[in-house]
Order: C-alpha cells, then structure tokens, then sequence
C-alpha cells in the first residue's frame, strides 16, 4: 500500500533517492569490457540536463517520446525526463522493422523519439515522411551519423547542453514541472505483442507500476541491495517493471550488458542476486550446461551425474525447508562443493536469492533442476494489462504444474466459461484510443477478462490451460479438449525442439509443425558424423525426424496420463524447412506464436498433415535482416506418430 509522504511518481522517486543516496551507485553499464558506473546523484545531473534540453525544443505536457534501443542508462534516462514534464514514454521493440514502429509511432502521436544509434535512426527516416507528427529524433551513439544533415536530428549530448544552458536560465524550472506530476497520471504506454491483430497501447498510470512494484517487494522480501540484470526489450512490461518501477521503489542497482550478444557473459561478471528470465532462457541455458557435461572427461561426467541425481532427491526439499536425512544432507553438502557451486558460479547464479519466469509455461524438470541447486526460482503469473504481477508462487510453497497465489491486493475469480479474471491497483486505465477494446477487456467494477483458461485448487494456487479463445475440441466423435498452447508448451519442454505449432480445431486429431533448435540439434548431429550444410538441410535428415518422433512419443505418454487430455496426442507432424520469424510476421517480438499468420500462410501445410500424403512440396517468401525479400523452396515430409494406449483413439496411415 501507498506509504504516508511516499512519492507517487518516479520524477519524484528520482529526486528523492539522489537526495537520500547521491553518491550510492544506482546503474552500471558495459561499454567495450568495462563497467561504468553511475550514483543516483549523477543519474539526477543526467536527467535534468536532458528534461531541461527537451523542454527548450518544445517538449510539452501529454505528448509522447519513442523510445528505441537496447537496455542503455541513457534510454533509461530519457523515460524519466520525459516524464519530469509530464511527458508520456512509448517504448519500442528494438527489433521492429520500419514499418512496425511506423504503425506504433502514428497511432500513439508521438512528437519525439530518442533512439539507440544510427540502426535505430535509419528505420526512423525510413517511415518520417509517412509521421508528420514525429518532429525531433535524439540519438545517443553517434557512430555513423557524422555526415546525417537532417535539422530535426539531434545528437543526446547537444540536447543536454541545451539543456544545461535552459536550466542556467530558469533554474526553478525542473523542479517546479517535477513537482506537477501525480500519481494518477498516465506514466507510459506499452503496446502488446499483438498476437492476434494490431498490438495495442495499454496505457498505465504511476500508480499502477508504483503501487505493483512496492506490493512485489514487500512479498518477496527485496531492498536496496539487489543487484539486476537489464537485458529484456524495454518495450515489454515486464522490464518496465522489474527495471524501472521496482529499480525506483526499490532503490536496486540496475546493470546493462554491453550487447544482447554478450548477456550471459555479463550475467556471470555481476552475479544478480534478483533475476527474470523466460523459459526458453532457463531451457538454454540448461541445454548448453548438458552438451558441455557430455563433451567433459568421463570421471567428471559421472561425478557431476552423481551429484545432480543426489539433487534432483534432495535440492527441492532443502530449499522448501522440509527435512532430510543426515546422509542425503551430507552428499548435497560435497555436491555443492564439487558440482552445483563452481556450476552456478560459472552462470552467474551463486548471488541470487529470487527468480522469475513467466510468459510462457517451463517444464517441470527444467524448473526442478534450478531449484534442486538452491536457485529460488519461481513461477509469476501476469499481463501488460496488470502492471505485471497478478500470481507468484508463495516461498515454501511451490508447484511446478502452478503459477502460484494472488498478489497483496488482487482478487482473482473464474469466470462460467473458465476464463480468469482479475482486479487489482495495477490494472491499467484502458487501451489508448480503443474504447471498443478497452470495454471489451475491462468490465465497469475494475475487474479484468485475462483471455486466459485456468482453475484454482484447493490450496487457492492457480493452473493455467491455456488462452482461453483457443481452446477447443477435436472432431473425433468423442469432443476431445483441444489445447494448443498446452501441447506446444510440453513439446518445446524438449531441447531439441524450439518452436511448435500444433493444429486440431474441428479436426479428426491433433497435429504439429515442429523448428528444430539448431545449436541443441547441431552438436547431436555433430556427435553422430551426421553432415549438414544448413537449417533447412539438417531439418530434413530423417535422423532428426527420428529425433523429433522420439520427443513426440515422449510427450505423447505424458498425455496418455491425463483422462481429459489423452484423445490430444499428436498423430502427425512435419518439421519445418525455416524458422519461425518475427521479421515474416509468424511470432511476436516477444515470440508468441501469431496463429492467425501461420494458418494464411501454411494452409497448404496444414491441409497436407490430413491428408495421405508422405511429402509436400512448399514455396513462401521471406523477409531478410536487410529488409530485402526472397522465395525458399523446400520439399517437407510428413511423418505418422500411432497414439498411446487408448483404443478409441483415431489412427492415422
């Protein structure tokens, strides 16, 4: 809850915490192999001069600044002065061709733009003929810009020195708009990843990310002497959250890795003791940790297998502080010495004392092997709409198969249809400019349509099933439930399988487009003299369709276990010549599966796995990293998995 005095935006954060801890260091950024520091005292120099600097080139109150890069303390600056006069921040994917942030840019009005560097500038001039409204862009790197004669470029630090000068005139000035700003007001707008049409900007107020972030860190027990790791885009909410409105509140010190290249690297140099990461990071990291332990001396295999199986027993029990006997204590203690300490310590992981993943669902043995090591890992369930955090597995309390119980101060219900619904202080004010969308996900009594399908247990922990307009039945004659995000979650349990599409509405069975994980399928071929030239030529060895086949059975035993699920198995798939790309439209920047785009696209594809065919013939186009694009051609085979146990079920060849 909102503490007496507290401040209510993060201007006044800012200016409290440089006040309380000038000198104490608040970012650090890696900039060729070095770390440079910066206090809060700085931070504070930093912003004013770049507020200052905007309000001289016209920034005024209610207008909105794109902001475009990687995790930079200046990105991070700009967001905060932007807000001092009260503009409002709409940071942007920094992946997104030009013709994406063409739409985000126009749809959300944005006058300004403060960017990265020239890459970033570039895909700016490419679409400011068709933005009117854009009329500044700042860029911070002026690597390659030296000849841009544009005269609405600006370089950062010539904003700053305007900026300097502005507040040598008007010194009253930055804190007198500071001071403006209240709790209520609209802070930033995130544009979801708009799996299903156009993204949407979900607008969110101060209180909403203040009062979220300072509920998180009283749960979970966090203070000024966390150490994280800012690597996520910071268009999503979920950076925004952990990397801004709780690095505030807080009062964290908060690090960014010099490129998105050399993350684990940087990951192992600062030790975070407060981590995110999504599963398919926890998943590669993983997988990278076994094809080293497979390539090392035999006597270090079977020691380091030894101690992980004693693990495996012991690591969860000790972490949920359940008992454990004398001996099993004991070989945990020597496996720590031995193994699971130089392990963590080699990731990067021997400080942290909290981490989360989220967006999607991690496998059990996946989110089992971190906690039997004593990582505290935990499941978060949560949305943009919500400032994040709607459930969080409880300390002591953990469920691999859940996402855990409700925040401090958010209600939770299912609705008839089994959709959650939430209401709490972060739900967000409503989508900008889409009323129609806003009253279609926010009911008048503040309570919030998830779109997702899930249940509470008994103990109040809530499972997830899946989005809740995807779920549907089979045309089997038995109305199987059809969950296509659950079957692609435990397929991509798999370390060879990176991507999964699977396909059942109204249809006899279930089946599946399958990308393979080209470093994890790689080394494997490489092991067994296996040659390959590419992904398209690995992809189609009939020793990888044998490897996937393999991955499927095993998920289809796992759903030969589950009375509603077992109907699901996968009965045919293929395994795709390309990957699945945001640049081709088929994912998401935060790489969700845009299903809508798949079936246009593949639908000849999809047709094929109902049919009798053994072989498919396929011709798409394809958008390359330089914007250029070009037809592949590929002939796909189709390969038959004969279902598990159940007789009833519908066989196929």
């Amino acid at each position: 809850m909102q503490q007496p005095n507290a401040p209510d935006t993060f201007p006044k954060f800012l200016l409290d915490r440089a006040g309380r801890h000038a000198k104490r260091t608040a970012m650090r950024e890696k900039d060729l192999g070095i770390w440079l520091e910066y206090s809060w005292g700085q931070i504070l120099d930093e912003v004013r001069a770049l507020a200052c600097g905007l309000a001289a080139k016209g920034l005024q109150r209610g207008d909105k600044v794109a902001i475009v890069g990687d995790n930079r303390p200046q990105l991070y600056w700009a967001m905060v002065a932007a807000q001092c006069l009260g503009g409002v921040p709409v940071p942007l994917y920094q992946d997104a061709v030009a013709e994406e942030m063409q739409f985000v840019l126009e749809h959300a009005e944005t006058r300004f733009a403060i960017v990265e560097d020239q890459e970033q500038v570039d895909k700016l001039l490419l679409v400011k003929e068709r933005c009117p409204q854009l009329e500044l862009i700042v860029y911070d790197d002026p690597r390659g810009l030296r000849h841009y004669t544009e005269p609405f470029l600006f370089a950062f630090a010539a904003i700053q020195a305007a900026g300097r000068e502005f507040d040598a005139q008007q010194p009253a000035f930055f804190e007198a708009q500071t001071a403006l700003g209240k709790g209520d007001d609209l802070a930033v707008i995130l544009y979801t990843s708009g799996t299903t049409g156009r993204p949407k900007g979900v607008m969110l107020s101060y209180d909403n990310i203040a009062v979220t972030s300072r509920n998180a860190l009283q749960r979970e027990g966090l203070g000024e002497s966390e150490e994280i790791l800012s690597y996520l885009p910071m268009a999503w909410v979920g950076d925004h959250i952990f990397s801004y409105g709780q690095f505030y509140c807080g009062g964290f010190t908060l690090n960014c890795p010099e490129s998105s290249d050399t993350v684990l690297t940087d990951l192992h140099d600062i030790g975070p003791t407060y981590f995110f990461a999504p599963p398919r990071m926890w998943e590669n990291i993983l997988t990278s940790v076994m094809i080293r332990l497979e390539d090392a001396a035999w006597i270090k295999r079977k020691v380091s297998h030894f101690f992980l199986q004693v693990a495996q027993r012991v690591g969860v029990r000790k972490l949920a502080n359940a008992a454990v006997n004398p001996l099993d204590a004991f070989l945990y203690r020597l496996g720590h010495l031995l193994v699971y300490g130089p392990l963590k310590d080699n990731l990067g992981f021997s400080r942290i004392r909290l981490a989360y993943t989220a967006g999607e669902a991690i496998g059990s043995e996946i989110f089992t092997f971190y906690r039997s090591l004593g990582i505290n890992i935990k499941q978060l369930y949560g949305m943009t709409e919500a400032s994040v955090f709607v459930c969080v597995q409880p300390d002591g309390d953990v469920k691999p198969d859940t996402v855990g119980t409700v925040m401090p101060e958010v209600e939770l219900k299912i609705a008839a249809d089994g959709e959650v619904m939430y209401r709490s202080p972060g739900v967000f004010l409503g989508y900008y400019k889409n009323p129609d969308a806003t009253a279609e996900a926010l009911e008048e009594d503040g309570w919030v349509h998830s779109g997702d399908a899930g249940y509470l247990d008994d103990e109040g922990h809530l499972k997830i099933i899946d989005r809740a307009r995807d779920v549907s039945h089979l045309d089997d004659g038995q109305g199987t439930l059809f969950a296509p995000r659950y079957l692609e979650n435990k397929l991509k349990f798999s370390p060879y399988i990176k991507e999964a599409v699977a396909f059942g509405q109204e249809r006899p069975y279930v089946s599946a487009f399958i990308n393979i994980d080209l470093e994890a399928v790689g080394t494997w071929a490489e092991r067994r003299g296996l040659v390959y030239t590419s992904y398209a030529d690995l992809a189609a060895r009939p020793e990888v369709y044998d490897l996937v086949q393999g991955e499927i059975e095993r998920v289809n035993a796992s759903l030969a276990a589950e009375p509603q699920m077992a109907g699901a198995q996968m009965q045919r798939f293929l395994v795709l010549h390309k990957e699945l790309d945001p640049d081709d439209g088929e994912l998401t920047r935060t790489r969700k599966v845009r299903r809508r785009v798949i079936v246009d696209k593949y639908g000849e594809l999809i047709e094929a796995l109902y049919g009798d065919d053994e072989a498919v013939s396929i011709e798409a186009q394809v958008v390359f990293e330089d914007g250029r694009t070009g037809t592949m051609k590929a002939d796909l085979r189709l390969r038959s998995v004969t279902p598990q146990a159940s007789e009833t079920l519908a066989r196929v060849g």
